[in-house]
Formats: structure tokens, C-alpha cells, sequence
């Protein structure tokens, strides 16, 4: 029979104990993010199934450009101001495809725009920070995009649901042409949450649409005739 030192066995012992424990810990941890992560999902969720009042959206054609201004009425779910407060920032998408109708074609896509609001929680202040930018990407602290520090979450949802003179397109991009269209979509965006909130969800990119709406754009005004 092999003589074992009892210092060595003593050793390796104490090493296998610590090392089951710090994998327990790993699996604890990781357990703990998924099971808050659950959690969140369950509190995004019914921006799916909110009933929605009609919307004041509006599309304005002006020679400097194609504009949309809206405010959206969307009820804000139970439980999402927790989320905010646990120190969770939210991204919010709001995107437009303009395009244009062609009988002998398929039709045209005139531009693809993007505006992503970010809402986080500054316990310091006890303020909402919103960021505006025009990028899908959680990073908003570029420049370019704009911030404002507001006093409450319904002045922080406020600022989400809302945009005024939205350009989609420049004046110089803008068809002179009829048919026209918007098709305006907005959605919270989980693709854009912590990295560990997206642990065990294939599909974070896409949480479900809340709100989608099909604007025509009126064709530019015939210049009147002077006789």
C-alpha cells in the first residue's frame, strides 16, 4: 500500500473543498441573474398586450424636409418603475421607413431612420436621466446625442412617448413625388439591456411591437398660378 504524506492529502483536500465551493458560488450567481432576469422579462411583457387608444401622430411635408411629430397612449405596465429603480436603464426605439409606392416595381425604400431613448435612474440626485440619440446601440454618451435631467418617472415615460418635428428626411432626399408613405414602429428594445439580463433569452432583440402605424404623405402642393 502507498504511503500518502498526510500534508499533501491534507492539501489537496482543502483545494478540492475550496474549488466546489466557488463553482456552487458561479452557479448561484448565475441562477440569481437568470432568475432576476425572468423577472424583468415578466414586467416587459405586457407592453404587448397594452390596449391602445388612438394616437396623435402627424406627418408634416415642408420643403426643408419630411417631419413627424407624436405622442403615443401607451399605459405604462406595473412594475416598470422598479425596474428603473434597481438600476436598470431602458432603451426605447422609435423607427420610421419612408417609402415609396411604384406600380411597375417593387417599392421604394427613401430612408430608414432610428431615434433610441435611453431612461436610467440617478439615485444621487434622486433624478431621470433620458438620452436621445440616433443609433442602436446602448452607448448614448456620444456626441450628438441630447440629455435632459427630469425630476419624475411620469416626466421621464412623458419624454419617451413622445417626439416633436422628427426629421425623417431632408428636403434635398425627399422624392418630389406622391405615394408617399410612413410606417412608424415603436418597441422597448431588450437587446440594448446589461449583458447579463440577456442571459437564456435567444430572441432579447425583439420583445414584441407596441405600437405600429401606416401614415400617407400628402404630395407637395402645385405652385397656384399667378394669372
Amino acid at each position: 500500500m502507498p504511503h500518502v504524506e498526510p500534508m499533501a492529502f491534507s492539501m489537496r483536500f482543502s483545494s478540492s473543498r475550496l474549488l466546489d465551493r466557488a463553482r456552487a458560488a458561479v452557479w448561484l450567481a448565475i441562477a440569481g441573474l437568470r432568475r432576476q432576469f425572468c423577472w424583468l422579462l415578466l414586467l416587459v411583457i405586457p407592453w404587448v398586450a397594452v390596449a391602445q387608444a388612438p394616437a396623435d401622430v402627424q406627418v408634416l411635408r415642408e420643403p426643408e424636409g419630411l417631419y413627424l411629430s407624436a405622442r403615443l397612449p401607451l399605459d405604462v405596465p406595473p412594475g416598470l418603475e422598479d425596474v428603473l429603480l434597481r438600476g436598470v436603464p431602458l432603451h426605447f426605439v422609435w423607427q420610421a421607413d419612408v417609402r415609396r409606392s411604384r406600380w411597375y416595381w417593387t417599392d421604394q425604400r427613401v430612408a430608414t431612420v432610428y431615434r433610441v431613448v435611453r431612461v436610467a435612474y440617478q439615485p444621487l440626485t434622486r433624478r431621470w436621466r433620458v438620452s436621445v440619440g440616433s443609433s442602436l446601440s446602448s452607448d448614448l454618451g456620444q456626441a450628438g446625442a441630447l440629455h435632459q435631467n427630469l425630476d419624475s418617472f411620469d416626466q421621464a415615460i412623458a419624454a419617451v412617448l413622445s417626439v416633436a418635428r422628427w426629421r425623417l428626411v431632408s428636403g434635398e432626399d425627399l422624392p418630389d413625388a406622391d405615394g408617399l408613405r410612413v410606417e412608424l414602429q415603436f418597441r422597448m428594445d431588450g437587446g440594448l439591456l446589461p449583458r447579463p439580463f440577456q442571459l437564456g433569452n435567444a430572441n432579447a432583440v425583439d420583445w414584441g411591437m407596441t405600437y405600429r402605424q401606416t401614415l400617407p404623405v400628402l404630395a407637395p402642393e402645385l405652385p397656384k398660378d399667378p394669372s
